[in-house]
């Protein structure tokens, strides 16, 4: 006897219905409530609660990935095309301040910011907005971008014989 997923009840035939994007199975009096699922019970069994993405043959690649070549090519995103902040952003901002003479104060009279932001971008407390950036790197003609965007990919290249990947090829320690 299997138990109802809706309202506990034991049942020897369970139906296997959706409700609102979720399969469940229920008992007879239950299956009113959602849409019948006509599906084979070996099937469902065994994909239902799988993370796996290889366990039905790689259904998953052609909604959102650049390539068909086996689902080893990186799905292409917004993030992609955005260049990255450099991680030594604050002592660069800081540092071209100090070159050119200027306070904070007079540094952020002169972007029409606050001295606050200054001093909390010089601390690495926050990011600079794009605007903020923009207005920095004219100003104080540096440029707040990681110059080796493309060293990050070069690194994935690497890894494993076998081409996959595991938290020890990623990781970088902060020693």
């Amino acid at each position: 006897m299997v138990q109802c997923e809706m309202c506990g009840a034991e049942t020897a035939s369970p139906k296997t219905i959706k409700v609102e994007g979720a399969e469940l199975d229920v008992c007879d009096n239950c299956s009113d409530f959602g849409t019948e699922v006509k599906t084979q019970q070996t099937s469902t069994t065994s994909t239902k609660y799988s993370t796996s993405s290889s366990s039905s043959g790689d259904s998953n690649t052609g909604t959102g990935s650049t390539g068909s070549s086996g689902g080893r090519s990186r799905r292409h995103d917004m993030f992609d095309d955005m260049e990255e902040i450099a991680q030594d952003y604050d002592d660069r901002i800081r540092n071209a301040r100090e070159s050119t003479g200027l306070s904070q104060e007079e540094l952020a009279k002169e972007l029409n910011e606050k001295a606050s932001l200054i001093s909390k971008l010089e601390h690495g407390d926050i990011l600079p907005s794009d605007s903020v950036q923009k207005k920095l790197e004219k100003k104080l003609d540096i440029s707040l971008t990681a110059g080796s965007s493309g060293a990050d990919d070069e690194e994935w290249s690497g890894g494993s014989s076998t081409g996959s990947y595991t938290l020890g090829d990623v990781v970088k320690r902060k020693d």
